[in-house]
């Protein structure tokens, strides 16, 4: 099965410690971000894995090269001249899944207690275009599902900014919920993002489908998820794996 760790970010939230390193390769209990993504992959049946990366990429290929790929394929969408955001960069990885096969697509400062193969056959069996992780937790930007857990919108509930294709779209009657930055996709995608620009969010681009497509929530039950990106939630994050 084939995966992609999106990698490229700058770390702004995490200075002065990305000053001189990748947050993908921020330490967190004795090892970095990006290895505990690649294992819990790994673990999980995954065992060909695309990495984007940007700011300061080539500590992050010379890591993984140091690992031996830690005993997989493992390929990198160098990003080093220009951030793609997450659906340019989905995009631009295109030609490595070129299996006919959904892959998964996971944030690298993204820790979590999900059991993706579980999620995997999930996404197979709802036949949906995509499957997003989302869970309850409090933020202020929310997608909007349907009583059938179906996207149909998003909401920033600080600006009152919503978004959806339907021009008669009603926030009441749908239920918000947290995406998590870990999503499995159907290569039917790419068709779709033909007509899209090199640089896009994946997110405006399920806005855009989810009346015509399949985009469907998953649910994990019981599950910890920890967002590694502020400084203040290293300390937290180092407690996750106790």
């Amino acid at each position: 099965m084939k995966a992609m760790i999106f990698a490229a970010g700058l770390g702004t939230r995490l200075k002065p410690i990305t000053d001189t390193l990748p947050k993908a390769l921020v330490p967190v209990a004795g090892k970095p971000l990006l290895e505990h993504v690649v294992l819990k992959l790994k673990q999980a049946g995954f065992d060909e894995i695309i990495i984007n990366i940007h700011h300061f990429g080539e500590q992050v290929i010379d890591f993984v090269r140091s690992q031996k790929s830690f005993g997989i394929r493992i390929e990198f969408s160098d990003e080093r001249e220009k951030l793609l955001d997450t659906g340019g960069g989905i995009k631009k990885a295109a030609a490595f899944f070129d299996d006919g096969q959904p892959f998964l697509v996971h944030n690298v400062d993204i820790l979590s207690d999900i059991d993706l193969g579980q999620l995997y056959e999930a996404h197979l069996h709802a036949q949906s275009l995509a499957t997003l992780v989302v869970s309850e937790r409090n933020t202020s930007r929310y997608l909007l599902f349907d009583s059938g857990g179906d996207l149909r919108g998003w909401i920033n509930r600080l600006s009152g900014e919503i978004k959806s294709p339907d021009p008669y779209f009603q926030v009441a009657g749908h239920r918000p919920l947290a995406f998590a930055g870990i999503h499995v996709l159907s290569p039917e995608i790419f068709r779709y993002m033909k007509s899209f620009p090199d640089k896009f969010s994946i997110i405006d681009f399920y806005l855009s489908l989810c009346n015509k497509e399949k985009i469907t929530a998953f649910i994990p039950p019981r599950f910890r998820l920890m967002d590694v990106g502020k400084l203040d939630s290293l300390q937290q994050a180092e407690r996750f794996f106790d």
